[in-house]
């Protein structure tokens, strides 16, 4: 039997919800019911286990936070250089402000997967297939920067994200001015 695509993708947008708003010991089956508000036990035929709900929201994270191909095209027709790049992490770090429940759902996930081996094989090949993408793009692009200014700026942005979604320790420091900060110190 072919499951409703559709119904699959709400009963995996209140999974992050829960995840986000409960952490990873309030993300059950039942939660995740009530949260959708669909009958009991729609998740479990969905996601039959909790590594497959799970696998479930890393593939919604993925497809949640994704640039649109409209923003990768002008991107790609854009004049390299520091500028352009800038554009593409604010754009990065506009996708992950502007969904707050994925991002913290995302962090949730990644604290999980340190105690557990199952979720850091999940998650870290998500992670790395997100990565060489981002270095695929910033090569065909044009763009500055290679393969280990691409992790720099990854490890920057999650510190970014985490201050922003969390607690921040300079609340009226602008966005833009520290990626613009980030940018001029990491491309040189």
């Amino acid at each position: 039997m072919v499951k409703n695509e559709s119904r699959r993708r709400v009963i995996a947008d209140a999974g992050l919800t829960v995840l986000a708003r409960e952490g990873s010991r309030g993300l059950t089956h039942r939660a995740v019911d009530v949260e959708a508000q669909v009958p009991t036990g729609t998740t479990s035929n969905y996601f039959r286990s909790r590594e497959a709900l799970i696998e479930g929201l890393v593939d919604r994270i993925g497809e949640r936070l994704a640039p649109t191909p409209e923003d990768l095209e002008r991107r790609a027709a854009g004049t390299p250089g520091p500028a352009l790049f800038a554009d593409y992490v604010r754009d990065i770090v506009r996708r992950l402000t502007g969904d707050r429940d994925v991002t913290l759902a995302l962090f949730e996930l990644r604290l999980e997967s340190a105690r557990r081996p199952e979720l850091a094989a999940v998650l870290g090949a998500w992670q790395r297939a997100g990565f060489d993408a981002d270095v695929a793009f910033n090569t065909a692009a044009g763009l500055p920067g290679g393969r280990a200014e691409i992790a720099l700026f990854h490890y920057a942005i999650d510190g970014l994200l985490l201050d922003r979604l969390t607690t921040p320790i300079d609340p009226d420091a602008s966005t833009d001015a520290v990626i613009d900060a980030l940018v001029a110190g990491l491309l040189r």
